[in-house]
């Protein structure tokens, strides 16, 4: 085990002298084109350079309308033309210096780059992650056992795939506002929210684990949906299939140059370029080259790749499992459903009481954004009725009556074009909320109201 700990050590070091011998060069160029700021990056190349860059690009806000790579050989040299998020050129002097701080020897110190807008600092909080088989109500028994452990939500990310869940999530402690580090709490928590995970449906074995490493959310989510196979269309329900287009996602053979290309081809979006370099890289797959256009309503990439042992696909199996994790990946991402946006002063057990009251009427969350900005909490969820459906208009304004107009409003406008909903003694929603607070009731988080 020495043995092993000194070589990976050696190998660090190594990585580190070769940067700071070759810093990357970072040039904005805002004259070239007329519609996108080009980000030049020349540097030393290294497994994982290119996820790097990427993920740097997104942590700043930055939209990639095109993308030129190449990284065959010892220098890598990529090319990216961004702009804001309102589609404009950057105006800011210091791009450069803030790719650079965060691509140079000294932000890999941190590895865990602390100045990273996507990274979290672990002195800040502690961080909880879980995975497992997605339900109704899931996300608000986990709440429940958080707020009943007296654990303040800091900020979480929750995804949902093919019957699958990944959420991370940030906590501090209610009584000292630091993180929590005392070790039977956290195996208390740990043993609470596996059983709620776990549930009596799961046909694979949920997780849980608690962490003070510093984490990149959006990198993690997708290495705890990989890990948890929510690829697998073996698993996949009926009645689960999105509406949406599916990914155009080919891998064919380049032989004469000893690479596998893939190609890529589905609507534009933010992230898209993140989150199909992260499954590649989680894959253990280089990108040689690759070519990115999404100046359009579609995005079309291609990459030249090899294995890390610098070999390319070379089976059908693999083949396929590429093109499965690609659109996995693809789709993880894609928001089903109204967008709900909570802002409102934060307390303890504000989310508990929110998800509880999307539990009672029958909604199901398929995505969350929780934040904490000073004070503030600035909540995104994205919900569908229980079935996978649209929610009706009418459940989402008895929703916002509840928990309050001006505190929980809708990000669009879709949900005012469904149809009324017929009136009826039965309540799905109260359904829901019988089957989550008894099960509730049995882990002593609520008390009878009966």
């Amino acid at each position: 085990m020495d043995c092993w700990s000194s070589s990976f050590a050696v190998v660090d070091e190594f990585e580190k002298l070769v940067l700071r011998m070759n810093p990357p060069r970072v040039t904005v160029d805002n004259t070239s084109s007329r519609k996108a700021t080009l980000i030049k990056v020349d540097s030393a190349n290294k497994r994982g350079s290119l996820l790097e860059l990427v993920q740097v690009l997104n942590d700043l806000d930055l939209i990639i309308r095109r993308a030129y790579i190449s990284s065959d050989g010892e220098w890598f040299m990529d090319v990216f033309h961004v702009t804001d998020q309102n589609g404009n050129k950057l105006s800011e002097d210091d791009v450069s210096e803030r790719i650079q701080q965060s691509l140079g020897p000294r932000a890999r110190s941190f590895r865990s780059l602390r100045r990273s807008v996507g990274v979290q600092a672990a002195l800040e909080h502690t961080t909880i992650e879980l995975t497992g088989r997605d339900r109704p109500g899931l996300l608000s028994e986990v709440f429940a056992v958080l707020s009943d452990l007296k654990c303040n939500v800091m900020g979480a990310e929750v995804w949902t795939h093919n019957s699958r869940m990944a959420s991370v999530v940030y906590i501090t402690s209610e009584a000292t506002g630091l993180p929590i580090d005392d070790p039977d709490t956290l195996a208390k928590i740990k043993q609470l929210l596996l059983y709620v995970l776990k549930g009596d449906r799961d046909k694979r074995s949920a997780n849980t684990a608690v962490s003070v490493d510093s984490t990149h959310k959006e990198r993690r989510l997708h290495q705890m949906m990989y890990a948890d196979r929510d690829y697998d269309m073996n698993y996949a329900e009926s009645g689960s299939a999105s509406g949406r287009a599916k990914p155009l996602v080919t891998v064919e053979s380049c032989t004469d140059k000893g690479y596998t290309v893939v190609n890529l081809r589905c609507p534009d979006r933010p992230k898209l370029l993140f989150d199909a370099v992260c499954t590649l890289t989680d894959m253990q797959y280089v990108v040689y080259h690759a070519t990115v256009i999404a100046e359009s309503p579609e995005a079309y990439q291609e990459y030249y790749i090899r294995h890390v042992d610098g070999n390319p696909i070379s089976s059908e199996a693999e083949r396929q499992r590429v093109i499965n994790c690609l659109e996995a990946a693809i789709k993880r991402r894609t928001s089903e459903g109204i967008s709900l946006e909570l802002c409102c002063e934060d307390r303890v057990g504000l989310l508990s009481d929110v998800t509880r009251i999307f539990r009672e009427n029958g909604l199901s969350v398929t995505r969350a954004e929780v934040t904490t900005r000073g004070s503030q909490a600035v909540n995104v969820f994205y919900v569908v009725d229980a079935s996978g459906n649209p929610v009706k208009s009418e459940t989402i304004e008895s929703v916002r009556k509840e928990i309050g107009l001006t505190i929980l409003r809708v990000k669009d406008d879709a949900y005012s074009k469904s149809p009324p909903q017929e009136s009826g003694r039965f309540s799905l929603g109260n359904l829901f909320r019988s089957r989550s607070e008894k099960f509730l009731y049995n882990l002593g988080l609520i008390k009878s109201c009966s």
